[in-house]
């Protein structure tokens, strides 16, 4: 499940490109991370894929 990501290292897939954070929320509209570079808001429309990112 997604909740289980929250605040968790993540990668995340969107319109052909690969995001890489920690997971501090998925909502209705939009999926927010926190990135090295700072915050970074995809649509949640466009993502195809959250995963927990390898270690």
């Amino acid at each position: 499940m997604i909740e289980n990501l929250t605040g968790k290292e993540v990668i995340v897939i969107a319109n052909g490109i690969t995001y890489r954070g920690i997971l501090v929320e998925v909502g209705e509209q939009e999926v927010y991370l926190q990135a090295e570079s700072g915050w970074i808001t995809i649509p949640t429309e466009h993502v195809v894929d959250i995963r927990e990112a390898d270690s």
